[in-house]
């Protein structure tokens, strides 16, 4: 049987080394998609560790809010009521009682120029437990205060000095009164 070639119609192609480049690159996408999968898998072995913490957190969470909500309960009863607002009262009077006069004062005393003079202090504990200091001060000039101020902004003790009020000399007080708002580190 003789098979009939007419080199003229059908030329002779080169298809091998376009076969070649493409079993190249089919390999290449092969290898490229194993490494995907094996990529996917560590990822959802991390997350499912993830998944696992966060179910263990979130059933501590739930046994901690019902812990709560029971010893709210018990707090909440009339027969307690009366000890959980004597214990608030005390709280908050041990917390003023930790604030030493003494020791405001003789601090005061450090910083405070001889001519200013201390007309009102009001000490609070905010909700940081943070002493601030509510002081009202007054002289004869406004140069006085300023020093005050000065030295109170480059004390160690005193720290976020806020002036809040200024009034001059009327007839009835013949000082210049300043009011200060400044947080006191007590040591």
């Amino acid at each position: 049987m003789k098979i009939p070639i007419n080199l003229s119609s059908q030329p002779f192609r080169r298809d091998r080394a376009m076969m070649l480049a493409s079993c190249l690159v089919a390999a290449l996408l092969l290898a490229s998609l194993s490494a995907l999968i094996t990529l996917a898998r560590a990822d959802d072995a991390q997350m499912a560790d993830v998944r696992k913490e966060v179910g263990q957190l979130r059933t501590q969470l739930t046994g901690l809010q019902k812990q709560q909500a029971e010893f709210d309960t018990v707090l909440r009863k009339p027969e307690n009521a009366d000890v959980l607002v004597l214990s608030v009262f005390l709280n908050s009077l041990l917390n003023r009682k930790g604030i030493s006069w003494t020791r405001i004062l003789a601090d005061l005393e450090k910083t405070m120029p001889a001519n200013v003079k201390v007309l009102n202090i009001q000490p609070y504990v905010t909700a940081n437990n943070e002493v601030t200091l509510n002081l009202q001060v007054g002289s004869d000039g406004p140069e006085p205060v300023i020093q005050f101020y000065k030295a109170l902004e480059n004390s160690s003790v005193f720290s976020n000095v806020v002036q809040t009020i200024y009034q001059p000399p009327s007839q009835s007080e013949p000082l210049y009164r300043y009011r200060f708002t400044v947080n006191y580190a007590q040591k």
